[in-house]
């Protein structure tokens, strides 16, 4: 095998894309500080025991492990940032009222989750420690919603369900793990043939429920049929009354309801939300681009179980979805030890413009900026220089 190649679904970040991904970050990050956001940064390895403290069986499969040539202890290379920064929340910073987190950084994954994903994606996110109300909910959807317009996203789609209608419907039926696991399943892959077979022998109101779910998809309207055919209860009432609200209060995009989604059931404990739009290049064909919603057991297991809600995306990802970014405009100029020239220069990058210098014997090779004037002899006064346009 030659030296070169790369483990399959990891691979190299050329300048183009590169450039446009950094671009990326910092409009994202940038975006979460008008919002009041404070930018952590994790460590990509920490002791196994602590990264996967309550994680679930699902991210244990996704992480890498190693062995500490330092403690003979075993590490991990994280495969999720938020239980980090539920640890951060809950032991580092220990306030006390409500704080705001974002982050940006790679994660790596044991084996992809669909056809051409990274193994490397670079997570970036945002969540809310600390707020319990449905305000909080709104404020990461909107933040969400802001993010992906800075990156250049229209058109969006909010696609919303609660944990919470799953959870009411099966409430007192007593199933072992693994059974209830499987009606997750069908439900998630709207398998209207298993759910018959799993739901037989349960209560004829429970089994009507629970057939009735993947049918509940659409627009906010979905909302009242679910209040129609479901049986009520105050758990099933405040799951259909919180994405009501929340799809009440969201401005500028469109929203959707899916009842039966369970994306995430192990990890979320309220509302889950995907954003959708349309990829550049892809026509109107929808892609999902941001996911999120509300955890609140994530700190428990680091002894402080706070509520939270967040959202998270992969900038990787998101590059490829977006339109491209112009090139950065640039001054070309000759290369020279003239004193005056790198005076000229230095004055130039001092004052915020990138000055590419062309190499004895070279042309500009550079293809990540547009050199769209030129540092010249100033022919009006000897030893100064100007920049005039190409």
């Amino acid at each position: 095998m030659s030296a070169w190649v790369l483990p399959d679904h990891i691979a190299d970040v050329l300048p183009s894309e590169a450039r446009h991904i950094e671009e990326l970050r910092r409009s994202l990050i940038d975006t979460t500080r008008a919002y009041g956001y404070e930018l952590v940064m994790p460590p990509l390895l920490e002791h196994l025991e602590s990264l996967l403290t309550g994680t679930g069986e699902a991210l244990d499969l996704q992480t890498f492990k190693l062995v500490d040539q330092l403690s003979g202890r075993t590490l991990g290379l994280r495969a999720d940032s938020t239980p980090q920064v539920a640890r951060i929340d809950a032991h580092l910073l220990n306030r006390q009222g409500v704080t705001r987190l974002s982050y940006c950084g790679p994660v790596v994954h044991t084996r992809i989750d669909r056809p051409l994903a990274s193994r490397e994606p670079l997570q970036f996110g945002a969540e809310i420690y600390g707020h319990v109300g449905l305000e909080a909910d709104l404020e990461v959807i909107e933040l969400a919603q802001a993010c992906l317009q800075a990156a250049g996203i229209g058109d969006l789609l909010l696609d919303m369900a609660d944990v919470r209608v799953i959870d009411a419907v099966l409430d007192g039926v007593a199933l072992d793990s693994a059974h209830v696991k499987r009606i997750h399943a069908a439900l998630a892959a709207k398998d209207a043939a298993e759910l018959e077979h799993l739901s037989k022998g349960l209560a004829p109101r429970v089994r009507s429920d629970l057939l009735a779910l993947p049918n509940l998809h659409g627009d906010v309207s979905v909302l009242d049929e679910a209040r129609d055919r479901l049986r009520p209860s105050v758990a099933m009432h405040q799951a259909l009354d919180s994405l009501d609200w929340l799809a009440s209060h969201v401005q500028g995009m469109r929203v959707s309801v899916d009842l039966a989604d369970l994306r995430g059931y192990a990890y979320y404990t309220g509302m889950r939300f995907a954003l959708f739009g349309a990829a550049a290049g892809h026509g109107s064909q929808a892609a999902e681009m941001a996911r999120g919603g509300r955890y609140d057991e994530v700190g428990a297991v680091f002894g402080r179980n706070r509520p939270a809600v967040g959202f998270s995306l992969d900038v990787k990802e998101l590059v490829a979805m977006v339109p491209p970014r112009p090139l950065v405009a640039a001054v070309r100029a000759p290369w020279g030890m003239d004193a005056s020239l790198r005076e000229a220069i230095s004055r130039l990058r001092a004052q915020g413009h990138t000055v590419v210098c062309s190499l004895p014997g070279h042309e500009h090779e550079v293809d990540e900026f547009h050199c769209d004037r030129e540092l010249v002899p100033d022919v009006a006064r000897a030893g100064a220089w100007t920049v005039r346009n190409i």
